[in-house]
């Protein structure tokens, strides 16, 4: 089996999906772009052939990467990266190279749309907040006027908190519409709900043989926009129903053999023609897997290796069950802020339970807080005892 894996190189660990590709039998093929000689050495133990590009965004140049490969192994069977940034090159090299296991180009960018989004919801019984998909300040305003504020303003295709806003009156509306006009924008009712995620993997039939969930403290629009502290960790229980809502909507959405990331409001208080507090809304999709540290707290929870799982489901179509022992989060901390306790202070409460500390690069920093404080728990108590004196100000 010929699989070509996009951006091995980059994240840093996405060579350990490589590794599970390996472990199940796959030849793996590499794209990169980063020049051989500065390849880590996981990246060429896991990766059969590494094919080094200029750029990704070049798609001639990938597109011969492929053609090269498919030359000297024969037919491509796979071509993945689990990358937000790369989904769309890797659904079109599945078109030119007829390769049937993964999303056409077509559907992924119907499925990257939120507003695209929302008549699969509706299929699987999942309630979504009311939009718009303004083309126009006349338009926008005509929605705000049928809605009301608050209002939140958002890319209609986009990863992340950012060129998100939360608009209160016009005046806002109008500002932040005109900042954002070379985009196309989806206008949303605003919930007042925390969100929450559930993450997994499915198999061939879009069965759950995996699931996480990630709750958080903070939100993580104010966290990229007032650089607040921002934190998140897995649950150590999900509910049947969450599992139910979950696995309706990977269904609807036809999602196969793949990594999936979903986010989710649960209301906080009763919303007319929505749900009662407490009920479940869905907010997005994602097709791949979670980013950050998502995938190292998925591990840290259940002792295993989501990397490997992965591999083993979409090449075997099994995986035995993994339950969860621990909470597993972060606390990201902003430099600016004057936090009653030092991180040696939180490193030597939670000495037992503290797994390292990360000092992240200001491109990092600015989703995840400056200094990311990493732990697991046994009880969802402690893990909130953590979170408040890791957030705790003098």
């Amino acid at each position: 089996m010929n699989f070509v894996f996009i951006s091995a190189n980059y994240p840093d660990n996405y060579w350990m999906f490589c590794r599970g590709l390996k472990r199940y039998g796959a030849r793996v093929l590499a794209i990169v772009d980063t020049p051989y000689n500065m390849l880590s050495d996981q990246v060429k133990q896991f990766c059969d052939e590494c094919y080094v590009v200029q750029s990704f965004h070049n798609y001639d140049e990938v597109f011969r990467a492929v053609a090269y490969f498919s030359f000297k192994y024969g037919k491509i069977d796979w071509i993945e990266s689990n990358n937000e940034a790369w989904l769309t090159l890797d659904a079109r090299l599945r078109d030119d190279f007829n390769v049937k296991t993964g999303f056409s180009l077509a559907r992924i960018e119907e499925l990257q749309s939120k507003a695209g989004m929302k008549k699969y919801y509706e299929k699987a019984g999942v309630p979504t907040a009311r939009h718009k998909l303004v083309k126009s300040l006349d338009e926008a305003l005509t929605f705000a006027k049928e809605v009301g504020y608050p209002l939140v303003l958002k890319p209609d295709h986009g990863v992340g908190a950012s060129f998100t806003y939360k608009c209160e009156n016009d005046e806002e509306l109008i500002g932040r519409f005109n900042e954002t006009a070379a985009y196309q924008m989806i206008l949303e009712e605003f919930i007042d709900g925390e969100v929450f995620t559930l993450d997994g993997v499915c198999d061939a039939n879009g069965d759950i043989r995996y699931l996480s969930s990630m709750e958080y403290i903070g939100n993580c629009m104010d966290s990229v926009s007032k650089q607040t502290s921002i934190g998140s960790y897995t649950a150590l229980n999900i509910s049947q129903d969450y599992f139910d809502i979950v696995q309706r909507t990977i269904k609807a959405f036809e999602i196969r053999n793949r990594f999936f990331h979903c986010e989710w409001f649960r209301l906080n208080v009763d919303k007319p023609g929505l749900g009662k507090k407490g009920d479940v809304i869905g907010l997005e999709v994602n097709f791949r897997a979670p980013g950050g540290l998502c995938p190292d707290l998925m591990n840290y929870s259940c002792d295993m290796d989501v990397y490997d799982l992965w591999a083993q489901v979409i090449l075997t179509q099994d995986c035995e069950p993994h339950p969860r022992h621990y909470s597993a989060g972060f606390a990201g901390r902003r430099n600016a802020e004057n936090y009653k306790y030092s991180v040696q202070d939180i490193e030597r409460k939670y000495a037992g339970e503290w797994i390292n500390t990360m000092y992240l690069s200001p491109a990092l920093a600015a989703g995840m807080g400056d200094v990311c404080i990493v732990g697991k728990f046994k009880t969802e108590e402690r893990t909130l005892e953590f979170y408040r004196d890791a957030f705790e100000l003098a």
